[in-house]
Formats: C-alpha cells, sequence, structure tokens
C-alpha cells in the first residue's frame, strides 16, 4: 500500500465507485477540491475528483428554494395515482428514507439496475446457490475463474484479492482462468508458478461455454471439438483444475450477460458449483460462485428491500402517472425521457438534457455526506465518510421535509 505524506486536510476513506467499496483509499481536501492520492483507481478517482457544483434546486427549470421544491414536490405526489420511485442509487440510509415515503404515497420501487440484479436473483430464488465473501477469495482460493471482464466492474478485484497473500494460500501459487471478452488478464500479477489461462469467446458464447463446462465438470463425454471457437481440450483442461482445485471460485458480473435468458447461464455456474462441491470428498476440495459488479448502491438498495418488506425489488416495466427519480451517486448515469410528471433528486453534477418538474440538488455520500453501503458480497456493510463541505441536503433530510406536507 503506497504511503501518502501526513496532512491535516488528509484522510483514509471507502469509495463507492463500485461495488469493492476499497476502503484504502487516501485523499486530499484543498479548499473543497478532492484529489486521490493513493490506492485509487480510475472510477475511483472520477467519483472523488468531481468538481463541487453550484447547482440549485429548480421547478420547471427556474430557481426555487429548497421549501418551494420540496412543497411543489409533495404537491405532486399527493395528485398522483400511480408515483414510481426509479434510479434508487444511494445508500443504505437513503433507501431506508425513500421505502417509508413509497409506503404513505403508495408508490412501486425500481433501481436503474433493475434487469441486471433480476438475473442472479431469478437463479437465487429458483434454485438457490453456494457462494462466498471477497475476504474468503483472499484467504483461501487457489483458482479463481472469471467469466467476463471482472476488471471493467471492479478494477481493484485483482489487486486486493487475487494479487495478495492470504491466511492459507500465497498468491503464487492461485491459479486465475478467464473466460470471455476480456482484459483483466494485464491486472493478473501473481500467477508465477501456473500462470494465466485465458479462453477468449464472446460474451453471447458464454451460454454454450458455461453449459459445456458444467457437463465436463459433471464427467460427462462431449463429441464436438470445439465451442464457440474454444477447443474441447481447454475447456476439459478447465474442468480438470476446477475438479483439482482445494478452494475454487467461480466469478461473474451479471451486468455483461445482456443477452435473452442470460439467468440460465448464470445457473450454469452456479450449478457446476454445485457438482464441485458433490464431488468434494473425492479430494476434500470446495468451490462457490462470487456474483461481482454492484454500482449505483444496488447491492445495498436490494439487501435493504429484501430487510424491510421481505421482497426483492421489481425488475419489470411499472406503469405510472408520475415519476421520483434518484440518483446521489453518480452524474453519468442518464435520465429518463420525460412524458410524464418528473421530480428528479440528483446528484449536483448531473446533466439535465430536458426540464424536469422538480430538480433538487442532494448530498453525495462519500463525497458530501456521511452513509454506509452493503460491499458486493453483501458479508460487510461499510462506513462512507464526509470528504468534503457544503450546503447541499441529504437526501434522507429532503424526504423528511416531504413527508411532513403528506
Amino acid at each position: 500500500m503506497k504511503v501518502a505524506p501526513a496532512k491535516t486536510n488528509t484522510m483514509t476513506t471507502t469509495c463507492p465507485a463500485c461495488g469493492l467499496l476499497c476502503d484504502d483509499v487516501v485523499v486530499d481536501n484543498n479548499h473543497q477540491q478532492i484529489k486521490v492520492l493513493a490506492n485509487g483507481c480510475a472510477k475511483g478517482i472520477t467519483f472523488f475528483e468531481q468538481p463541487l457544483s453550484d447547482a440549485t434546486p429548480q421547478i420547471n427549470g427556474k430557481p426555487a428554494s429548497l421549501q418551494q421544491v420540496i412543497t411543489h414536490t409533495a404537491k405532486l405526489l399527493k395528485t398522483s395515482q400511480q408515483p414510481l420511485f426509479a434510479g434508487l442509487s444511494t445508500d443504505v440510509a437513503g433507501f431506508r428514507s425513500l421505502y417509508h415515503l413509497s409506503q404513505k404515497t403508495n408508490s412501486r420501487l425500481q433501481h436503474i439496475n433493475a434487469p441486471s440484479m433480476a438475473r442472479n436473483m431469478k437463479v437465487l430464488q429458483s434454485t438457490g446457490w453456494q457462494t462466498t465473501t471477497l475476504t474468503e477469495v483472499k484467504n483461501r482460493a487457489d483458482v479463481i475463474m472469471c467469466l467476463g471482464d471482472i476488471s471493467k466492474h471492479n478494477p481493484r478485484f485483482f489487486e486486493r484479492f487475487v494479487n495478495i497473500d492470504g491466511m492459507f494460500v500465497e498468491a503464487k501459487h492461485r491459479k486465475v482462468i478467464v473466460i470471455g471478452e476480456a482484459n483483466s488478464k494485464s491486472f493478473i500479477k501473481s500467477n508465477g508458478l501456473y500462470g494465466a489461462q485465458t479462453l477468449t469467446c464472446r460474451a453471447d458464447d458464454l451460454p454454450s461455454i458455461t453449459i459445456a463446462l458444467r457437463a465436463l465438470v459433471a464427467g460427462k463425454r462431449l463429441k464436438m471439438t470445439e465451442i464457440a471457437g474454444v477447443t474441447l481440450s481447454d475447456l476439459q483442461a478447465v474442468a480438470d483444475t476446477l475438479k483439482a482445485a482445494k478452494y475454487a471460485v467461480l466469478a461473474w458480473v451479471a451486468k455483461d450477460l445482456d443477452f435473452p435468458h442470460a439467468e440460465l447461464t448464470i445457473q450454469n455456474i452456479t450449478e457446476t458449483v454445485a457438482i464441485l462441491n458433490q464431488s468434494a470428498s473425492n479430494h476434500f476440495g470446495r468451490a462457490a460462485g462470487l456474483p461481482l459488479g454492484g454500482s449505483d448502491g444496488d447491492t445495498s438498495a436490494n439487501n435493504t428491500n429484501t430487510w424491510l418488506s421481505g421482497l426483492a425489488l421489481n425488475d419489470k416495466p411499472i406503469e405510472h402517472d408520475c415519476m421520483l427519480w434518484v440518483n446521489s451517486l453518480s452524474p453519468e448515469v442518464l435520465l429518463p425521457l420525460k412524458d410524464k410528471p418528473l421530480i428528479v433528486f440528483g446528484n449536483s453534477n448531473c446533466q439535465l438534457e430536458g426540464v424536469p418538474d422538480v430538480f433538487i440538488p442532494i448530498a453525495t455520500p462519500g463525497l458530501d455526506c456521511g452513509g454506509t453501503l452493503f460491499r458486493v458480497d453483501s458479508s460487510v456493510v461499510l462506513p462512507l465518510k464526509k470528504c468534503r463541505e457544503n450546503s447541499l441536503p441529504t437526501l434522507s433530510e429532503v424526504i423528511s421535509e416531504i413527508e411532513k406536507l403528506l
């Protein structure tokens, strides 16, 4: 770990730019401009170094006071028969406040990442799965198979959990296998004894690859000589490596599996894990899945919603006559097209292509205010720190004032 020079305006904080929630990022505050000094990735630097905006509350594109926009928002929600709370990119406290407001206004909830979240949820609900945590990966995994480009979504995954010695395995003894359209190999530094193996295929070839691998792990014989450009002998070698592992981990990012019935591909992965564990008694090994990704607070939103309601978030199109759009974490996520009344609670730097009925710039957790988020493996909740001073209200504060008017 790089050590930053000691300064009174320097702090070590947690980065919410992806689901890993790296808690070793060193930042410096110089007149409310944040600079990443150590342990930042491209995503983290973009998040922390976004400028402090002078955006103000608006009603129909015209500046208004915070109380005026809160009053107007309450009026729109009162007159709506089918409100929809969408986006939901916030931290745990922000989502909890949205959930309670939705109960008062009979609103539905839908996260911006609903389609990719549903791919994992359908498998979990229909057949269950055996998954592990990031800490277990670091401490025990000797074989890690990545389906897709993990580093695109979680840039420091290899640095923090693979290219590092664990309690029960040294980094040089890990075997890493990458299958798909991946650039992850450039991030893999610790395959000294065995080397990294890459099987290149398109994302939409993964259904064929994963079902063939599942069959080979189960001991089935296949008649073809290659699948989607990958030779059967290479795929058999992967199957043999997984079966011989002491602790095999199969990792994927649901957002990359953007094709029809992608949940069946995830099920192929999780069923391969189950087969490996059924035969583990032959070599005293075990296997686990690792769903990665995690962005826009999606893991926190889904976990908090399940905790409060017992249900998963909606992933189907929802009829509505008014939308409240929340995105406090990222200025880059585009807003929906405005064909109905639109209320936007957004990152102060978000770009408004149209004119919403209401716009309230709100504090970004981990930058403008503190907060908490679930890590992508759902095993821990990590605190976010306030890195700079400003007058932006938090989402919870705004919703609390709206509730008083309902």
